[in-house]
């Protein structure tokens, strides 16, 4: 999705999961129209790659009973991947009943194993050994069906709410195994997909998992870590896989408008929550990562994400705005700004200050602000009688 200037950096890939990893955690009685909109808005953003909800039993998540609904009223943009997730057979056959506008699911076969045999109890109601004796079948199915590719996946990869923290051996062990039964059958696995449901991940965890991995694994080409924040640090782990990959590398990241997501089956609910979608794209493009997406437009999309489901939601840049430059530079008058609202001034103008304090006795000026928008360097300011 995102090309990048800065030499040696990986190719990084988003994947915006708002309206399935978000509304899962949200009220199920969000109206379908308001569910509409927000697709529509985040399909107008420059993101490649949506994933529009899930295919799964609406006794268990009823917030995604009416998802056709919302496939049959949204309106595709080309060039954009929609994609929706499917746990099961029947899930496969809804899925395939709308595709397009789903775009068609790529030739290619994953394979996953949980660290946490209670977590996957509680998600999937099968067992790691379930997953384990699986692997066989999975794999041998889909070598008869002509795939080639594979993507090999740990899930509650770093740590779990009810095991406690898994090693880097542990997480090798899980892979190694996986990688063995595809390479039985001639194919070699080109995806490494990390999942972290319960929030467990650390900038030195993932680190040292993905230089474990690119010395075990030197073919494999594309990591995708699906890192959640309930504990703030998924940010700055992502930032830290951004660092260790290189040029060679793709590096997707799963992310959710404005932070919302969380899994009711970890034990955190909506604390458990996501990168902020747009807090990712303003670090990435602060970076030198041309993302291709339109900030302000994804800011704009979170604040509608924030009315869809009722209540604040969790990114800073939504907040704050993006860093200023240019004509977005303050006002250097502008009066006291102390809360959220006010400090919107960034998107809506100086309206939303009016009448706060102010006790500036006159305008203030600065030869450096005159400097910066005369395009010239700044220089320090000495005192006047400073020879």
């Amino acid at each position: 999705m995102s090309s990048t200037e800065s030499a040696g950096l990986p190719t990084v890939v988003i994947h915006e999961e708002g309206m399935r990893e978000g509304m899962q955690i949200e009220s199920a009685d969000i109206p379908v129209e308001d569910k509409v909109r927000l697709l529509d808005a985040l399909s107008a953003t420059g993101l490649k790659h949506i994933v529009v909800g899930s295919f799964v039993s609406p006794k268990w998540v009823p917030q995604m009973a009416r998802v056709e609904e919302v496939i049959a009223g949204f309106t595709p943009v080309e060039g954009v991947e929609y994609t929706a997730l499917a746990l099961n057979a029947r899930g496969v056959e809804r899925r395939a009943e709308h595709t397009p506008p789903l775009s068609p699911p790529r030739p290619v076969q994953r394979t996953t194993v949980h660290l946490c045999d209670v977590f996957v109890q509680r998600n999937t109601a099968r067992t790691q050994a379930d997953e384990i004796a699986a692997l066989p079948r999975v794999v041998a199915s889909a070598v008869e069906r002509g795939i080639t590719d594979a993507i090999v996946a740990v899930n509650a990869a770093w740590g779990s709410n009810w095991l406690g923290p898994f090693t880097t051996d542990q997480r090798m062990e899980v892979l190694d195994l996986q990688f063995a039964h595809w390479r039985e059958h001639g194919v070699e696995p080109r995806t490494i997909w990390l999942g972290d449901p319960m929030s467990w991940n650390t900038p030195r965890a993932v680190e040292e998992t993905l230089r474990a991995c690119l010395d075990r694994f030197p073919d494999v080409t594309t990591y995708h870590l699906h890192l959640h924040d309930g504990r703030g640090s998924a940010l700055v782990s992502a930032y830290q896989a951004l660092r260790v990959l290189g040029a060679q590398h793709t590096l997707a990241l799963d992310t959710s408008i404005d932070g919302m997501g969380g899994c009711p089956y970890c034990g955190n609910g909506r604390a458990t929550r996501m990168i902020p979608t747009e807090d990712l794209v303003d670090l990435l493009e602060e970076e030198g990562i041309d993302t291709g997406v339109d900030l302000a437009a994804l800011i704009e999309a979170a604040h509608l994400a924030e009315e869809v489901v009722g209540h604040e939601l969790y990114g800073h840049v939504s907040k704050a705005g993006p860093r200023p430059r240019g004509e977005a530079l303050y006002a250097m008058d502008m009066p006291f700004v102390e809360t959220f609202d006010q400090a919107q001034h960034f998107r809506l103008g100086p309206k939303v200050y009016d009448g706060c304090r102010a006790p500036w006795k006159k305008p203030i000026t600065s030869p450096a602000r005159d400097a910066v928008e005369a395009g010239r360097p700044i220089a320090l300011r000495r005192p006047e009688n400073e020879a």
